[in-house]
């Protein structure tokens, strides 16, 4: 039993502690059952301490589901939303994978009585020049495409890098959103000691059979295989949300889980232990669309769009007609016990039974944390020693082509970002996407967008970590919203190596210290461990997904400079550094340095300004300055806009005077926006800025065909960049299309 153990990716200590809880040898159904709740993919026994780190509470109220949390943006009305990751499964084959991770984030959304409103996702994959790479990133966008298309749910917002510890091992992080009134959270608590115990949706199959325990808790290998990747099917998720909202809207549904990761085991088990209650099943109610399935393969079976739900008593008919009408099996499998034993029986011979709360409490590890070799080294890294380029011009093209800058269409145009008509803010057209909330009695809205540098990352977890928590509160500031909450992914290597948990560690910490400050909850998320092979490790990517609110999704801006005349100004100060920017990466081939400074009452000064002067209507767009730094931030408001702009930069703009020209327009200095406003208005915006000691800087104006920036800042005018709007556009337009073609 002891090598069963370890083929299903258990230690010797956890099939001893199993021994011990049982009192006995387990049978392999219990060895099935224990390894899959037990896996780093559901009971996070190496991360599950360090999570208690993330705040909970801020300036909304935040309302935790059984499988979602979310925050509430006026009385009576809750926006639910979750990131999970489905990386191994993308790793082995993309398109289902990817599929099956829309499917599995909108089942979490639903869940718990919300109705699924929008869907993101955050990419990673190896260099775009590497066969293998363009063919994952091709599978997974025409996953996310075909199930989120079929589903009718927009995927509204994202973002995608390239790197090459990412060869092999993608990211793919997917964002459910939804809306739900407040009363009607849906409860993961079992109770009521006679109570059903009901499956619905699709049938079990083989597919997704250790898909936690052995495809998302091991490193990857070329052994990794296509059975332990689920499969999708979109028309039977879409007739089960509408199926469960309308069960839950009977009553009767005490409570009810997912079976997403370990199924029927996590499903039940969770379930139990969350109400102090036990359950008895019979797995041979369970339907099933293939024979001679043993017991501890219906246990551990991922297959797709399924549920478990207690109900109650007397009223299984009730909603087991329900499904029968959306074309979905509903079965009794079992009743609730008050003894906490989950009992798992084919008919009369019983194959498992032990502590309910024993399989939903993983053993919790304490695991060495050490600072990765070589990075103090890269900290030190003297930049005067790289030369300036010779033509700007040319490395703003450049950095306009790289596929980390370059626009996202050849993504987002695969995805109808339109359906249920709520889209105000498109991708593309600003730093987040709106959305109008239909329920809200007083005419709100919301703003969502994920994020992550995962370079900052690399070179400073903690840093790294709290930029993208800054970044994602600034974009949402930028399209007019006020931020609310947090979601995360937090994607790392394997944590049994101390340089892999130290960088999850300081990620973890960083992430808690920011959500602080800014008052922002953490109300769900998801770990993802062991992304490496044996030949590399990805780069510690703490993906974050966040949900602002507007009071008026009318007067939300999006990043196009609009009319010729009106004044640009740039929010915050240009520093000199250059430590972990894609300039750098992308012209002189070095991941090196510190990653930009984060000031947190800086950070939030700037984007109190901002937020302040959009809702006073003094600004036409906003954009924030962060990959490319200020001069592609330009280039892309001038892009999105199909209008000029003529910068001077002047020696009044903020601790710029002295530093390096390649830093003013290619450093990626924090707390920096681009706002336009008509020119009238530039007084009153001054003053604002004074106000909240926020430095505000004139830059120059919008109009004409070109993108013209000269540096005045030694009191001689010198033109660097000056690029036909025509040029930029193909430059930035076009370059994935190009790579993958």
């Amino acid at each position: 039993m002891l090598e069963k153990a370890k083929a299903l990716g258990m230690t010797e200590d956890e099939y001893n502690k199993v021994k011990d809880i049982l009192g006995r040898e387990p049978t392999s159904t219990e060895l099935a059952m224990y390894s899959v709740e037990w896996s780093e993919h559901c009971g996070y026994p190496r991360s599950r301490a360090l999570l208690k780190l993330l705040p909970k509470e801020g300036h909304y109220a935040s309302v935790s589901g059984a499988d979602a949390g979310g925050i509430e943006i006026e009385p009576g009305l809750t926006i639910v939303f979750k990131m999970e990751s489905h990386n191994h499964p993308s790793q082995v084959e993309p398109r289902q994978g990817a599929a099956t991770g829309v499917g599995g984030i909108v089942r979490d959304i639903f869940t718990v009585g919300a109705r699924p409103i929008a869907c993101l996702d955050s990419l990673r994959f190896g260099p775009l020049t590497e066969p293998r790479a363009r063919y994952l990133f091709n599978g997974v966008v025409e996953g996310i495409s075909w199930y989120g298309n079929c589903l009718g749910i927009p995927t509204v917002a994202g973002e995608v890098g390239f790197h090459p510890s990412y060869s092999g091992n993608c990211l793919v992080g997917v964002m459910g959103v939804g809306v739900a009134q407040s009363d009607k959270i849906a409860s993961g608590a079992a109770s009521g000691a006679g109570n059903a115990v009901m499956y619905f949706g699709n049938a079990t199959g083989r597919d997704g059979i250790g898909g936690c325990s052995i495809l998302a808790s091991q490193e990857m290998t070329d052994q990794a295989s296509r059975p332990t990747v689920q499969v999708g099917d979109p028309f039977a998720e879409k007739c089960l949300i509408e199926a469960c909202l309308e069960a839950l809207q009977t009553g009767a549904i005490v409570s009810m889980k997912d079976m997403g990761a370990a199924g029927l085991t996590c499903t039940t088990c969770e379930q139990a232990a969350a109400g102090g209650v036990g359950m008895d099943i019979d797995l041979a109610m369970v339907p099933l669309r293939e024979s001679g399935m043993e017991p501890f393969e219906i246990m551990m079976s991922e297959s797709q769009e399924r549920m478990l739900a207690v109900v109650q008593a007397g009223r299984e008919a009730e909603v087991a007609q329900i499904f029968q009408k959306w074309g979905l099996h509903a079965a009794v499998l079992g009743r609730v016990t008050d003894d906490g034993l989950l009992r798992v029986r084919v008919r009369e011979q019983v194959v498992a039974e032990m502590p309910a709360q024993s399989l939903a409490d993983a053993p919790l590890y304490e695991l060495p944390a050490e600072e990765p070799k070589g990075l103090a080294e890269k900290h030190a890294f003297n930049f005067s020693a790289v030369a300036e380029p010779q033509n700007y011009h040319q490395a703003l093209l450049r950095l306009l082509q790289s596929p980390n800058i370059a626009s996202k269409e050849w993504v987002y145009e695969q995805y109808d970002h339109l359906v249920q008509i709520n889209t105000v803010v498109r991708p593309g057209h600003g730093d987040a996407a709106v959305l109008r909330v239909r329920e809200s009695q007083m005419g709100k809205g919301i703003a969502v967008k994920a994020d992550c540098n995962s370079r900052y990352c690399f070179l400073d977890p903690f840093v790294g970590a709290q930029i993208a928590v800054a970044e994602c509160a600034r974009n949402l500031v930028c399209v007019g919203a006020e931020p609310a909450g947090v979601t995360d992914c937090l994607c790392f290597g394997n944590p049994e190596k101390p340089d892999r948990f130290w960088q999850f560690k300081r990620a973890v910490e960083g992430i808690a210290e920011a959500c602080r400050f800014f008052r922002l909850p953490v109300v769900s998320g998801n770990v993802s461990f062991y992304n490496e092979t044996p030949e590399s490790v990805i780069h510690p990517s703490p993906l974050i997904g966040a949900v602002g609110v507007l009071d008026d999704v009318q007067a939300a801006i999006g990043m196009a400079f609009r009319d010729a005349g009106d004044a640009i100004v740039l929010v915050g100060q240009c520093l000199d550094e250059l430590g972990g920017s894609e300039y750098m990466a992308t012209l002189h081939n070095l991941e090196t340095g510190r990653p930009p400074e984060l000031n947190l009452e800086r950070e939030l000064n700037a984007q109190k300004l901002t937020l302040a002067a959009i809702r006073a209507g003094l600004v036409k767009s906003a954009h924030d300055c962060s990959e490319g730094g200020l001069a592609v931030a330009l280039a892309e408001c001038c892009i999105t806009g199909a209008i000029g702009a003529g910068i001077e930069l002047p020696d009044t703009i903020e601790a710029a005077a002295n530093i390096r020209l390649d830093a003013v327009l290619f450093g990626e200095s924090q707390s920096r926006i681009v706002l336009t406003t008509q020119p009238e208005n530039l007084p009153r915006l001054q003053e604002m800025a004074r106000g909240v000691g926020v430095p505000l800087s004139y830059l120059g104006a919008v109009g004409g065909e070109r993108l013209i920036i000269s540096d005045n800042r030694a009191g001689v005018l010198r033109p660097v960049v000056d690029a036909p709007l025509g040029e930029i556009e193909l430059a930035y337009r076009g370059a994935i299309a190009r790579l993958m073609s």
